[in-house]
């Protein structure tokens, strides 16, 4: 794939998404290597930080390093374009936590969401999960509901941002649904 360099955290406008694409697919797939780590981190950065400006420096926090915590990275042709994070809360109960979902605003027209949030659902579940919960900017309730989540609580504050907390009954060990690789 063709990525800005290791350790960097390129601005939004750094990560182009027509050079070199071979397929219009939105694949999704675990961040293992350092350099998919690093953009997967690159492209919350642009999104929570840059544009959103949700967080001064990083959005980074305790559940990056967390035991457990899974970093989910997108690519449509060889380019990333989105990011999620996903991460047990209570694993007795199979309470699974996914945030900071983050696409691109060059690639929010490529359906690039839909197949990050089911690549957590699906995460999850085949890591024993039960259940998903997510705190959800109002704007992205109707995008949520669409994929079978529900709300679950009030609506509150968080960050500045008004968010209302989702949730979905995961499947359990069920089949990834979107493409994987090592």
């Amino acid at each position: 794939m063709t990525r800005q360099p290791t350790g960097i955290a390129a601005p939004a406008e750094h990560f182009d998404v027509r050079r070199g694409a071979t397929s219009l697919e939105v694949v999704c797939f675990e961040a293992h290597s350092a350099e998919d780590v690093a953009m997967h981190y690159a492209i919350r950065r642009a999104v929570f930080v840059e544009e959103q400006a949700i967080f001064a420096d990083s959005d980074r926090d305790e559940h990056d390093a967390q035991i457990g915590a899974v970093h989910v990275l997108a690519t449509r042709g060889d380019q990333p374009v989105g990011a999620v994070r996903l991460y047990p809360l209570d694993q007795k109960h199979g309470l699974w936590k996914g945030d900071r979902l983050a696409v691109l605003r060059p690639c929010r027209a490529y359906g690039v969401g839909a197949p990050l949030v089911r690549f957590a659902v699906a995460c999850a579940g085949a890591r024993g999960g039960t259940r998903m919960i997510a705190r959800v900017q109002i704007a992205n309730l109707r995008f949520f509901e669409r994929l079978g989540w529900s709300t679950d609580g009030e609506i509150e504050d968080y960050l500045g941002r008004t968010h209302q907390t989702m949730s979905i009954a995961l499947a359990g060990a069920s089949a990834m649904t979107s493409a994987s690789r090592p």
